[in-house]
């Protein structure tokens, strides 16, 4: 059964940069499709970028262009670099498995405010 630990958030100010990481343990994610989602106070958890095995990618509409996503199989562990961060970014980030996810896990607090 996988688990996952996310951390690397933080307050940053506007126009500034995270690199939130995803460590998961319990089975080899090499096959799997993984993610990272966001969920704000008062919203419902959505799609932020996806990864695929091969190593293509995909964004949300909101992130194309500032976030990069990115993965070491080796290590069994998924990164999420985000830059010229937005107010609106704000959130409690997880990774998990893309479409069916595992247990989900605590999350890592971004707030992005001056």
């Amino acid at each position: 059964q996988a688990q996952l630990v996310e951390s690397g958030g933080n307050l940053v100010q506007p126009g500034g940069s995270l690199r939130l990481s995803c460590e998961v343990s319990g089975l080899d994610i090499s096959v799997y499709v993984m993610a990272w989602y966001r969920q704000a106070p008062g919203d419902q958890r959505e799609f932020v970028a996806r990864i695929t095995p091969r190593g293509t990618t995909t964004y949300a509409d909101s992130v194309r262009g500032r976030f990069t996503i990115s993965r070491d199989d080796s290590e069994n562990m998924v990164w999420l670099q985000m830059d010229s961060l937005k107010p609106e970014d704000t959130a409690v980030y997880y990774c998990n498995r893309f479409l069916q996810p595992w247990a989900w896990g605590q999350g890592t607090q971004v707030t992005v405010s001056s």
